[in-house]
């Protein structure tokens, strides 16, 4: 995907460095990060394991006795994240794999989160992607999106990608733009607005992921494996209250300039309601039996427009 940024003089505290220069922005063109320079383990350690020497890859694991995950050193205000995934195969119904913000563990009532949940299935059958948003902790107002992919994510590592600004959410897989939410003035607090860490997941979520719940992880088929890969953080580190570093003096200047995008150019949008009309499983927008009207922003420049 390409968005237009201006760059004035990036010499930040950031986990990458761009130098000076006016570019289009994309998810192929920035430096990857590895996952000593990034991330620490968060739970289930010795199920977190390294592919390469370089800690450019990871695996997570989950079996009987644990899930696993990882999350980000640093918390981010508004960013650019990208990571490329490969997910387990075969029968992996119950389980999930995550990829996403929070800031739950600051904010344990009115956090924030960004999600990508990748859900498993029965054999034979492929991995069904949601995704979801919270601001100011709208839990009991669910934002989810669920799709087909239009190839086997079993098979290979594809790229799953989320930007994030004070007025845009956009999510991309293989930089194709999937979903966006445009902010609103009657979204209020519900639109992501607080600093986050970035997080990737494997759990057991046999209690609703697949089915409904009906279908359970079946641990014959255990470990189910997940791979990550070519890291990606593009943000201005922020204290986890949501303010901006006051040592960093160009944070805000990164800010602005993930600011400057202001919506998909026509060869994106064109791909984005391709997919949607041939991938698009559910959507809370359309969903007139929990939201007789909809949420404010499914008819602002993203959702189901």
């Amino acid at each position: 995907m390409l968005f237009n940024i201006s760059c004035r003089r990036f010499l930040i505290l950031c986990t990458v460095l761009i130098p000076p220069c006016v570019f289009g922005f994309s998810s192929h063109g920035l430096p990857t990060s590895s996952f000593n320079e990034s991330f620490v383990r968060l739970f289930g350690n010795d199920h977190v394991v390294f592919l390469d020497d370089g800690g450019k890859s990871v695996e997570i694991s989950l079996d009987r006795s644990s899930g696993s995950g990882f999350a980000s050193q640093l918390t981010y205000l508004y960013s650019y994240f990208s990571a490329s995934l490969k997910l387990p195969g075969n029968y992996t119904a119950g389980v999930v794999v995550t990829y996403y913000t929070s800031n739950a563990a600051e904010h344990k009532t009115n956090h924030d989160e960004i999600d990508f949940e990748f859900l498993g299935n029965t054999g034979g059958n492929h991995w069904t992607l949601q995704t979801n948003l919270y601001g100011n902790g709208s839990t009991s107002r669910g934002r989810e999106e669920r799709y087909a992919l239009w190839f086997d994510p079993t098979q290979d590592f594809h790229a799953y990608s989320i930007l994030w600004t004070s007025a845009w959410i956009v999510y991309y897989v293989d930089d194709v733009p999937v979903r966006v939410v445009r902010k609103v003035d009657a979204m209020g607090g519900d639109f992501p607005s607080k600093a986050m860490t970035l997080l990737a997941t494997i759990w057991d979520g046999s209690d609703w992921a697949t089915g409904g719940g009906r279908n359970k992880v079946d641990y014959k088929h255990a470990p189910f494996i997940a791979k990550y890969s070519d890291f990606v953080l593009y943000g201005c580190h922020a204290n986890p209250a949501g303010e901006e570093l006051a040592a960093d003096q160009t944070c805000g200047e990164i800010a602005a300039d993930l600011n400057t995008f202001n919506g998909l150019t026509a060869e994106e949008r064109g791909k984005m309601e391709n997919f949607r009309v041939k991938n698009l499983m559910y959507s809370y927008c359309n969903d007139r039996s929990r939201y007789p009207t909809p949420l404010p922003e499914c008819n602002a420049g993203g959702e189901s427009s």
